[in-house]
């Protein structure tokens, strides 16, 4: 496939993964083209692309390609995502709008969440760097899709650095300990706070009580007082929608 990166229509060149991306047109549709600057954003790509040959769900955003360099060939979906951040700052105007739609969408994206991070745990991983920038949402569609999870390892192991990439608002207690156990107490940490930042907006809690306390049990600071898996946390949250 040529891509003809020079006449690109959208270039995200303020990334601070030193990955630059592209949106270009070839063989008659659009894509999404991730490209590797930097040795450690090689590496990224690198995980991401066994990442998606090891897992597949229709909500999680995959390569149709993977070129040398490495550069990552995705289909181009349209959407917003819910957090544009760069180098320059985070832009959460996508989020807050999405906070404001009908509490039914909002539960239906988190059923999806939850659903792509089911598949996730049944191929051996565990989710690194997921936050709101990850969620790209199409809101003429209503549909959820995940994108950027190149940071997914295979679980359970023990963090040899001292922190692991990703935001603060969404990441477990362990993942800034050098020598803590990263499993899928710590990627339900993660969907806690998913569940938190997705449903918290003002005036405030827009959820059901018993929602509020799935996240709140998910999110606990010591990791065996959580959930003990994803699917416990699945179970949990769907005993807690209304009407299911």
């Amino acid at each position: 496939m040529e891509l003809p990166l020079d006449s690109a229509f959208a270039v995200f060149d303020a990334q601070d993964s030193g990955c630059v991306s592209y949106g270009v047109e070839a063989s008659g549709r659009r894509w999404f083209v991730k490209t590797a600057t930097t040795a450690p954003s090689r590496r990224s790509l690198l995980r991401a692309a066994r990442f998606h040959a090891a897992v597949q769900h229709p909500a999680i955003v995959r390569p149709e390609q993977v070129l040398d360099g490495p550069t990552l060939v995705y289909p181009w979906h349209d959407g917003t995502v819910l957090n544009h951040a760069t180098v320059h700052g985070s832009d959460r105007s996508a989020l807050h709008r999405f906070q404001q739609l009908p509490l039914s969408d909002v539960e239906t994206a988190i059923d999806t969440i939850f659903d792509a991070h089911l598949a996730v745990t049944s191929a051996g991983y565990v989710a690194v760097d997921l936050y709101d920038g990850c969620f790209l949402y199409d809101f003429h569609a209503r549909r959820i899709r995940l994108i950027d999870l190149d940071e997914y390892r295979p679980g359970p192991f023990t963090l040899d650095t001292d922190r692991l990439p990703g935001s603060r608002r969404y990441m477990a207690p362990e993942e800034f300990v050098r020598g803590g156990v990263i499993d899928q107490r710590t990627t339900v940490y993660t969907l806690g706070r998913t569940i938190h930042h997705l449903l918290d907006s003002p005036p405030g809690w827009r959820g059901s009580h018993h929602q509020q306390q799935v996240a709140l049990h998910a999110s606990t600071v010591v990791p065996t007082d959580r959930y003990p898996d994803v699917a416990a946390l699945a179970v949990a949250w769907r005993n807690a929608r209304p009407n299911l």
